[in-house]
Formats: structure tokens, sequence, C-alpha cells
């Protein structure tokens, strides 16, 4: 089916923001069967006791989203690539509901600031630890990541006599080198501190999911107007924008042998097609 540029443009952006997606859910489903499932962590989710742990509950976040995000992730290629709009509508229902659920965890993550600081400090406590305890190469990135995005280094912050010292980042001063901040005190003055910074992720987030949206239904709306065939419409001219056709003369025209006479036509020997 033919697209105008309107229609293109949007097909590009979904499969631009698809791929984007696609990369985050990866990255959540991975960690978070890699968490479950590894050897160094699965006895944590073997006792009742630590169900409702703030590790066991992380986890089954990671996997759930990364999961979710894959499934959006298929609608929407397929929908944009093979122009369906089955597959577009489906993913335009999934994409509503993922953008009111990130308005809901923001209301409740600005209300709720201190609880889900110190929540995400028990995370991290308990990554540090299952790596302290294992040296598992997955758990290994994972504290990479946070402590470099953070700039802190380890539950001490003592560089020197950290135990998981190799996944600190570079200090950036002279007394880094010696003293860098804890991460879980860091992690919580994030959320306590800079609550605009969080409040910006969901807002951002929100808004990435709405121009995802806005972008398939306007994509789908293209579909059917290529899809739709177009009709020219003929209708009877008004009497007034009938030529005068002339009943007294006549025309003739002359061939090499024989003369041919054509008698011109009289109104009333015109067919009229009423509509």
């Amino acid at each position: 089916m033919a697209l105008d540029g309107c229609g293109l443009l949007c097909k590009y952006m979904l499969l631009i923001f698809n791929l984007i997606f696609a990369l985050v859910g990866f990255v959540f489903l991975g960690l978070g069967l890699w968490l479950r499932f590894s050897d160094s962590t699965r006895a944590i989710f073997e006792f009742e006791a630590l169900d409702s742990s703030t590790f066991v509950i992380a986890v089954t976040i990671l996997i759930t989203t990364g999961s979710v995000m894959l499934i959006v992730v298929v609608f929407g290629d397929y929908g944009a690539c093979n122009e369906k709009r089955c597959a577009l509508q489906i993913f335009s229902a999934l994409v509503t509901i993922l953008g009111i659920t990130v308005v809901v965890l923001g209301v409740m993550n600005n209300s709720r600031l201190d609880e889900i600081g110190l929540r995400m400090g028990e995370f991290y406590s308990s990554i540090y630890v299952l790596y302290v305890a294992n040296s598992d190469p997955v758990l290994a990135v994972t504290l990479t990541f946070i402590q470099k995005l953070l700039h802190c280094c380890g539950a001490t912050g003592i560089t020197s006599l950290d135990f998981a010292k190799e996944t600190c980042p570079k200090p950036d001063t002279i007394w880094e080198h010696i003293k860098m901040d804890a991460c879980p005190g860091v992690i919580i003055n994030v959320f306590n501190d800079k609550a605009p910074l969080v409040m910006g992720l969901f807002v951002g987030t929100g808004v990435l999911l709405l121009l995802a949206l806005i972008c398939s239904s306007t994509l789908s709306k293209k579909l059917i107007n290529s899809s739709t065939p177009q009709y020219m419409i003929l209708t009877q001219p008004p009497p007034s924008h009938l030529e005068y056709i002339p009943t007294s003369t006549s025309i003739s025209y002359s061939f090499p042998n024989q003369p041919v006479v054509f008698t011109p036509l009289t109104v009333a020997n015109i067919p009229i097609v009423i509509t």
C-alpha cells in the first residue's frame, strides 16, 4: 500500500521506538531471568520467608516488565513493517495500558519517595552481598552499571578496602582515591533529594509512549485511506450547460469516390441519463 509522507514518517518512528523498547526489554528480561535462575541467587527464591523481600520483588518486576515490553515490540514491529491495522490496534492498546501504568507509578513514587528509596537501597545491598559471596560476572556488570551511573563505590565507600572495588568507577579527585560515597546512601538520596529528576524519568517515559500511540493511530488511519479505492462520479450537467445544436443545417464530407452526408442530431434525439 502506498503511504504518503506523514504515514512513512510515523512508520519509521514506530520502528525506532520499537528498537529502543526491544533493547531495554531484553536487558530487563535477561537480567531478571539470570537473577532468578542463577546458581548464586536461586536459593533466595526457595525460602518462603524471603518471598516478600525487596530482592524477590525487584526480580519479579524485571521479568514482568521485560516480557511485556517485548510483547509490545512484536505487535509494533509486525504492524509497522507489514502495515497490518489489527496488529497496530493491539499495539496501541498495550501502549495505552503501559502509559496508564507509568502515570500511576509516577504518582505513587512521588508520594512514597522515602520508602521507595529504602527499597532500592536494599536491592543494591542484596546484589552487592551476592557478588561478594559468589563473584558472579552478571552481578559484577550490574554493580558496575549502577555505581558508574551514580558515581559511588560499594557499601562503605572506602575505595581501597571495599570488597567489590573492581566494580567502582574511577575517582575524579584525589580524595576519592581514599573515600567515595557509599552506594546505598546515594540511592536513598537520589529518591529524597532529586525527586524532580525521578519524576522527570516517569514523565519522559510517558511522553515517549504517547508519541508511539499517536504514530500508531496515525499510521492506522493512513492505511485505511490508502486501501480505499477512489471512484469518479459522472453526473449529467445541468441544462444550462448543454450546447445548442443547430437543426437546420447539415454537414457534408466528400470522399474521393462517394460523398457522405451527416445529418446533425436534434436535441430530442440525444439520450439523457437521469441520475
